[in-house]
């Protein structure tokens, strides 16, 4: 066919009927086939997703031995630190506790006070453990204190100094030391709940 051949409205009509076509065909690649290619990408996005899970999956499975070895060990190690954790008779433990720690100080705690109920944990919400209370009052060196305080407070990390009143004693006589205080604190420490 020749197109030089054909009458001006004849090429108006072919060249139309081109277009016509170029244009249903870039629709439908942009419309349908872009839809199509889109809806794979999903599909292989969501396929490699649950193809990363499964992985995570089999490994967890694999490795569950180790898992429940950690625990074991996690559990083993926390039985361990609950040794140092007041139970039974908390008035005696405690007292029992300090005058113990004590003896290699010059720290002289003649006073304690009646231990407090045994409350929920007030710094940690749901805590598995409950505190008590107790206050204690004496006297020492200043330094002597301060390097008793550090190191029992180091010792057992389930006790907490709070509320720490330090007053300097006064001198009776030139052979009294200046550096002699006087404290009253309140010793806070965790409670074992007993195995229900």
């Amino acid at each position: 066919m020749n197109f030089k051949k054909l009458s001006k409205e004849k090429r108006q009509q072919l060249i139309l009927a081109v277009i016509g076509t170029v244009a249903v065909l870039s629709g439908l690649g942009f419309g349908l086939v872009r839809f199509q290619k889109d809806a794979i990408a999903s599909i292989a996005d969501r396929n490699e997703a649950a193809t990363k899970k499964l992985a995570e999956m089999r490994d967890a499975v694999s490795n569950s031995a180790k898992y429940e070895a950690s625990v074991t060990d996690a559990r083993k190690k926390l039985a361990e630190m609950e040794t140092d954790i007041a139970s039974g008779d908390l008035y005696a433990w405690v007292i029992n506790t300090l005058r113990t720690f004590k003896v290699n100080y010059k720290v002289e705690i003649p006073q304690f006070s009646p231990i407090g109920p045994t409350i929920d944990m007030s710094l940690l919400p749901d805590f598995p453990y409950k505190q008590a209370t107790l206050t204690v009052a004496g006297t020492a060196h200043y330094h002597d204190f301060g390097k008793f305080l550090a190191e029992f407070e180091n010792e057992f990390p389930h006790i907490r100094v709070m509320n720490l009143k330090l007053d300097a004693v006064p001198s009776m006589g030139a052979t009294q030391d200046q550096e002699l205080v006087s404290f009253t604190m309140e010793i806070v420490t965790l409670v074992k709940q007993a195995q229900s």
